[in-house]
């Protein structure tokens, strides 16, 4: 994602959370990297010692893992840092 669509979509983003959700409040990341990476490790370090409820699911080939994690956050601006420090794992996508 090129530098000026990412921040418009961080933008839309801040804004619906803003006028959808009463904070500080859970948020739930959903999160898909490469099995064979160590995505999984860098996505778990991320959100390590910050209460974060963490499941995954490898798909049927074992090819890709999904990620679900369900955490406190105080405003949407820490939810959109969380997103841009898992931006730096190779192979991640954001759902």
């Amino acid at each position: 994602m090129d530098q000026k669509k990412s921040e418009e979509f961080y933008n839309r983003l801040r804004e619906q959370l803003w006028d959808n959700t009463s904070w500080p409040s859970k948020y739930l990341y959903k999160f898909i990297v490469p099995s064979n990476s160590d995505g999984v490790t860098q996505i778990n370090t991320i959100f390590d010692n910050m209460g974060a409820v963490i499941g995954s699911k490898t798909s049927s080939k074992g090819t890709y893992t999904s990620l679900s994690i369900t955490v406190q956050m105080k405003d949407p601006d820490a939810v959109i840092a969380k997103y841009k420090e898992v931006e730096g794992v190779k192979g991640v996508i954001s759902l």
